[in-house]
């Protein structure tokens, strides 16, 4: 490294590969194993021949020693991760989550619930459950879609990039995480390499979801992106078709407001779209003073 330019080229590198879900160097030079498990297996490089016993004796190769067998080659050779991992019977880990949600009578108690439950598989991988911040009292809840990198590693919703923005956004409409809104995700663990959560991880954690809104009883609720609004709306409308205006949804027999907006993380990507994000807040505060 030369001089302060390359620091910077190296600190964006290592910045992407942890947004990514890079989390451990296994080697010194990336790998692409995804690619290597699309090739053929190698051609056998011995063959066995009967010995003076009658046994089958090893051929030797070039150096003297036994030549390798490419069954074990190929055992040794690490698998590319399985990134899919939903249960093989995700109805049953839906009836056990519906069972569960429904006999919590508390947000802690449905935290607590939801800590001892096996169904979803992206516990298996994640460090911590991510249940969601902030005051379970409020009119106001907010939804995203997953946990990332550094919502895992502390076990609190949008404490990360994304989320140090989306409390300055609440700032400049005079709310406050800890005090004025509830914030949670649509799954509660982190999805490997930050990919997108699965339908049948969706639906195993909904009625964990449903759950909290019947406990809180949000007035209003913000939906942070696409996957999140179009979990709740049932819809696949883009997040550009739905943002912007109010949907009003019925959760457990509890109606509320629903307004999508666009992302933090998005906002990050793409910061020419924050004035939308800012019409939406004005939006929220209206609608906020006017129940008030």
């Amino acid at each position: 490294m030369n001089n302060a330019e390359d620091a910077k080229r190296l600190a964006a590198v290592l910045d992407w590969y942890a947004l990514a879900g890079v989390e451990t160097i296994l080697a010194g030079q990336p790998v692409d194993r995804f690619e290597i498990s699309k090739q053929p297996p190698a051609p056998a490089r011995y063959r066995r021949t009967p010995g003076p016993s009658g046994k089958t004796q090893p051929t030797f190769n070039r150096t003297g020693a036994p030549a390798r067998s490419p069954l074990a080659k190929q055992s040794s050779r690490q698998a590319p991760a399985d990134h899919n991992l939903a249960p093989a019977n995700t109805a049953e880990a839906v009836i056990q989550a519906q069972k569960l949600s429904a006999e919590a009578r508390t947000p802690e108690a449905l935290r607590t619930a939801l800590a001892g439950f096996e169904g979803c598989s992206l516990k298996k991988m994640a460090k911590n459950l991510c249940f969601a911040d902030g005051n379970p009292q409020s009119r106001l809840m907010l939804i995203g879609e997953a946990p990332g990198r550094d919502e895992d590693l502390a076990g609190v919703p949008f404490v990360g990039r994304a989320g140090q923005l989306l409390d300055k956004m609440l700032a400049a409409i005079d709310l406050s995480r800890k005090e004025d809104l509830w914030i949670t995700n649509t799954v509660f663990w982190r999805p490997p390499g930050n990919r997108n959560p699965t339908l049948a991880e969706s639906e195993i954690c909904r009625p964990f979801l449903e759950r909290q809104i019947e406990l809180i009883k949000p007035k209003i609720i913000v939906a942070l992106g696409g996957a999140a609004a179009k979990n709740l709306l049932h819809t696949q409308s883009g997040i550009m078709r739905l943002r912007g205006k109010w949907h009003e949804i019925e959760i457990g027999g509890h109606k509320a407001q629903l307004m999508p907006t666009l992302h933090p993380a998005y906002l990050l990507r793409t910061p020419a779209a924050k004035k939308l994000a800012w019409q939406d807040l004005l939006m929220i505060r209206e609608k906020l003073d006017e129940q008030s």
